[in-house]
């Protein structure tokens, strides 16, 4: 990887994010707060990841307009169709793990 130029390597990690986006889109069953709790961040960190390099760019991307993109549909969509309550036990892990970024 460290002998490719720079656009090819900005089009490998591309096509890396769109796959990692399109695996999460199919796999609903798998909750933010899991993700949060196994590996320090979520669809909404994508989402706000996305967001501040948009920014940075001085692009008109929004909060919703860039977890839509994540999710693939409406945020408030997405949680009434997929999102489950968290358990005492998942808020838990959450309040003693919750990464700072």
């Amino acid at each position: 990887m460290k002998d490719l130029d720079e656009q090819t390597r900005t089009e490998l990690e591309a096509a890396a994010f769109r796959r990692l986006l399109s695996h999460l889109r199919n796999r609903t069953d798998v909750q933010n707060i899991e993700m949060m709790n196994l590996t320090g961040f979520c669809r909404n960190c994508l989402s706000n990841w996305l967001k501040d390099a948009a920014e940075a760019r001085d692009l008109g991307i929004d909060k919703e307009d860039a977890r839509e993109y994540v999710y693939g549909m409406p945020y408030e969509e997405w949680k009434t169709h997929h999102q489950a309550p968290a358990s005492a036990e998942q808020q838990a892990s959450f309040a003693a793990n919750k990464p700072s970024h």
